[in-house]
């Protein structure tokens, strides 16, 4: 489908020429053997639109083209049944401006708030001191496929309200190239939350700030990418950061050894679950919100295994009949709010992956990095308070530390892609002057 083009042109008047545009594309799909293409509707556009700058934006659905032509937005159906025009102002500055801020703290208190969540659950908080990570995993793997399929189907009702991908019935060929994902997918999820409840929100987002060192490792040995020396520079920076933070925990007395290595193993799953999502995606149409279909469906299977190997059995069994607390009022107060908080959990599983994806588009890559950069600061700071916990000046270094590095790292990164950006355009416009040169000395021989 194209994107924003400008049409450009000399007078006229705008609600005439849209008459002359509907009416143009329902003659045209009217006419035996002649089809209504997204190419015909551009050139059509163009034609009866000839007056004032205006942008227009198509795509299809429904059997319908719709065409929004700011600041007048128009609904095209060809074959005639209905035209609808309305007036709408384009967004000011302010709004935008608005909009952004909204979303980035949309994107902030979902973010946060699973985390807090999870940490209450993993904890033991709510429901007892009972032990069963991998249960809370797999249910809020369970919440987030009925999610994506609920929006699916919300999708076809109510088209207008929401864009969802359709899910039909999984094909095994696809199954087949998602599971190895979906096993990846399985140790991300797992050893991220077992990092959760070993070690403190405060400490968390440096138990884990290994991702980015173990990105560039497995970029180089999987895919074969060298990494320039100054972004080397910004993950020796970060692995710095992390070893102090590391030690600090010791010193304090509240390191957790089986933290850290969950999070270290964390890093490396949420590492290659990056680089294999990306070789995954194009067997799913590229949707990312297929993918995570395919991936929570499987995941909720494979972790059946998963939970009995690792004898989660009777702690199940106690979550499910409130048998962790002693008179009935109780057990139905926790059993309630249990249930209540890894529905929460779940939901905010499904709902970061659309505030990641609402951020990125309103801003950037490079300003959603920034964010949930600025965000995990924001986070550590919370759990201070909110756990009333007292750290060392060199605890907060080793923070900082890794925020730094995080930061170079994405602001290297950026400027190589700009870099290599401006490189494919200058061989892209000298292949083409190359192409235009031999095509005329071709013409004149």
């Amino acid at each position: 489908m194209p994107g924003w083009e400008e049409v450009v042109g000399l007078g006229g008047t705008l609600g005439h020429n849209l008459g002359d545009l509907h009416r143009g594309i329902v003659g045209v799909g009217r006419d035996i053997g002649r089809k209504v293409t997204d190419e015909l509707i551009e050139i059509m556009i163009r034609d009866c639109l000839p007056n004032e700058r205006h942008q227009f934006r198509l795509r299809e659905g429904d059997s319908r083209y719709i065409i929004s032509i700011f600041p007048f937005p128009a609904v095209v159906i060809p074959s005639g049944v209905r035209f609808v025009m309305e007036n709408k102002r384009e967004d000011s500055l302010f709004l935008k401006y608005a909009k952004v801020v909204m979303v980035v703290a949309l994107y902030w208190v979902v973010s946060i708030s699973m985390v807090f969540v999870n940490k209450t659950l993993l904890g033991g908080a709510v429901g007892g001191k009972t032990d069963a990570p991998l249960f809370v995993t797999w249910f809020q793997c369970v919440v987030t496929a009925l999610a994506c399929f609920g929006a699916s189907k919300l999708t076809r009702l109510a088209p207008h309200l929401l864009s969802f991908p359709e899910l039909g019935q999984m094909e095994g060929s696809v199954v087949r190239k998602v599971l190895p994902l979906s096993v990846i997918f399985v140790g991300m999820i797992s050893t991220n939350n077992l990092c959760l409840k070993y070690l403190g929100v405060a400490f968390y987002y440096v138990g884990r700030s290994l991702t980015t060192v173990f990105n560039v490792v497995f970029t180089f040995f999987i895919l074969g990418q060298r990494t320039s020396m100054p972004a080397l520079v910004s993950c020796a920076v970060i692995v710095g950061g992390f070893w102090l933070g590391v030690d600090q925990e010791s010193v304090s007395g509240s390191l957790s050894v089986m933290g850290v290595v969950f999070g270290v193993l964390a890093s490396i799953f949420v590492s290659l679950n990056a680089i294999f999502t990306k070789k995954i995606l194009p067997a799913l149409d590229g949707s990312v919100w297929k993918l995570s279909y395919y991936n929570n469906v499987l995941a909720s299977i494979l972790f059946l295994p998963l939970m009995a190997v690792t004898g989660e059995g009777p702690a199940i069994y106690s979550l499910l009949t409130g048998a962790t607390t002693t008179t009935t009022t109780a057990s139905t107060t926790t059993t309630t709010t249990f249930w209540g908080m890894m529905v929460l959990g779940g939901l905010f599983g499904f709902a970061i992956g659309y505030v990641t994806g609402l951020q990125i588009q309103v801003t950037s890559p490079l300003t959603h990095n920034i964010s949930g950069t600025a965000k995990a600061c924001t986070q550590t700071v919370l759990a201070m308070w909110w756990y009333q916990e007292v750290k060392t000046v060199l605890w907060w270094c080793s923070n900082w530390v890794v925020l730094a590095g995080s930061l170079a790292y994405t602001r290297v990164k950026q400027q190589e892609m700009k870099r290599h950006h401006r490189i494919a355009l200058k061989e892209a416009a000298r292949d083409k002057e190359e192409s235009e040169r031999l095509s005329k000395g071709g013409g004149s021989n």
